[in-house]
């Protein structure tokens, strides 16, 4: 019975954690969240795949000065 304090302490450490996890659930539709997720991502991408092509001209660029 040396654990019975610990294991209070515990249970409620626990109990705590689950409310914390609980109340980062997202609200609303499912799909229109969804919909709106995978319309930042592609925002993210198009940036992305942008900075890329100006980073490969770029690279051009220097190669033909050494030229």
């Amino acid at each position: 019975m040396a654990r019975g304090n610990q294991r209070d302490l515990a249970r409620l450490k626990n109990l705590k954690k689950q409310k914390e996890q609980q109340g980062h659930k997202k609200e609303g539709d499912p799909k229109k969240r969804m919909e709106s997720d995978a319309d930042i991502l592609r925002q993210k991408q198009a940036a992305a795949n942008a900075r890329k092509e100006a980073e490969a001209l770029e690279k051009l660029k220097q190669e033909k000065a050494r030229r």
